[in-house]
């Protein structure tokens, strides 16, 4: 072998090399680390958690977090956008769904079809109750984050909703409608989370509503709300 074909081996071999401490795994170790960030951030929101506090909950070094992610800022909202847009993409599916068939259909049925993939993901066993406690702290973090976070994910959806809501109750002015919407926001996360007011209100004769029947309340309570006459 010439002096040339070892000059040329050498040399693929080191532009084929990945850097030093690369993962191997990149798109799985991203992910572990997104999972137990999730976790991190819904037990004590954004400004009470930490990177070094992910770092040990995911087995691995902060260098490392950062290498994925630029800094706590960034981390936060890939951990939201994640599930966020899957909730907002299944939302508008189903609403898409419901007011393409060629049956009618009610106010139930819409917030039927805005409630259930939250419910959907809550119950899920991939991770997406620590989501929903997440969600629930978004009011209580930076306004201008939680902004951000609120317009880019939940604002399209919602107002894809109040349109069909509103041809559906005509007698109900927009404005109205839309505050009646930001009440039903407020509730079903308020439920979602599982506080236990239900138990000290019955008196502990109805200790907590679970999953289907727990929905099944909301959807017609709130509807019955978005129905009622302007004050």
């Amino acid at each position: 072998m010439n002096a040339t074909s070892v000059a040329s081996k050498k040399k693929a071999k080191k532009t084929t090399s990945r850097r030093p401490g690369r993962p191997t795994k990149d798109a799985d170790l991203r992910e572990e680390i997104l999972n137990h960030a999730e976790i991190v951030f819904a037990e004590g929101g954004y400004l009470g958690s930490s990177t070094r506090q992910i770092a040990v909950c995911a087995g691995v070094t902060q260098s490392l977090v950062r290498y994925y992610f630029s800094s706590k800022e960034q981390l936060y909202r890939e951990v939201f956008l994640r599930r966020g847009k899957l909730l907002a993409t299944k939302r508008l599916e189903l609403l898409d769904e419901l007011t393409g068939s060629e049956n009618s259909y009610e106010v139930e049925d819409v917030i039927m079809a805005y409630l259930k993939p939250q419910w959907d993901m809550k119950y899920d066993e991939n991770g997406g109750a620590a989501f929903v406690r997440l969600q629930a702290r978004l009011h209580s973090e930076p306004e201008e984050q939680a902004l951000r976070l609120r317009k880019e994910i939940y604002d399209g959806p919602v107002k894809r909703y109040l349109k069909v809501l509103g041809l559906l109750l005509p007698h109900v002015p927009t404005t109205v409608l839309s505050v009646r919407m930001s009440f039903l926001v407020g509730t079903y996360m308020f439920m979602l989370n599982d506080l236990g007011r239900v138990g000290d209100f019955t008196d502990g004769e109805v200790t907590s509503l679970q999953g289907r029947e727990m929905l099944a309340q909301l959807v017609s309570f709130l509807s019955a709300g978005l129905r009622a006459d302007p004050p």
